[in-house]
């Protein structure tokens, strides 16, 4: 069977869908360099701003708070919260102490001048 001579055929690239946005966004970082990307962004977000207002910013900030608390919940159980929670506690600990130590530091320099 042969092809109609006004018919272009189709072109493989072997790339993927991804591979081929990534590919176009690259070419357009290095044309238009990230203060293009900067520009666009604050227009969106402006956009969006007189759409929506400030309550949609909330609204969607803490629904992205309960989706990425439970995605981090699934991923590492509940153990995990427990031992940040306890690393946290010893480094606060640990800076007290430090800025006790410093205080104290301080304090004697001053009297020994």
């Amino acid at each position: 069977m042969a092809l109609d001579p006004q018919t272009p055929k189709p072109r493989e690239t072997g790339l993927s869908v991804r591979e081929a946005g990534q590919k176009g966004g690259q070419t357009v970082k290095k044309k238009y360099g990230p203060e293009f990307y900067e520009q666009i962004g604050r227009k969106g977000g402006l956009a969006t701003k007189r759409a929506h207002g400030h309550g949609f910013y909330e609204q969607i900030g803490k629904k992205g708070g309960k989706k990425g608390g439970e995605a981090t919940r699934d991923r590492y159980g509940p153990d995990f919260y427990e031992r940040i929670g306890q690393k946290g506690g010893q480094r606060v600990k640990q800076l007290i102490e430090e800025g006790k130590r410093a205080a104290l530091a301080a304090e004697a320099e001053k009297r020994a001048s």
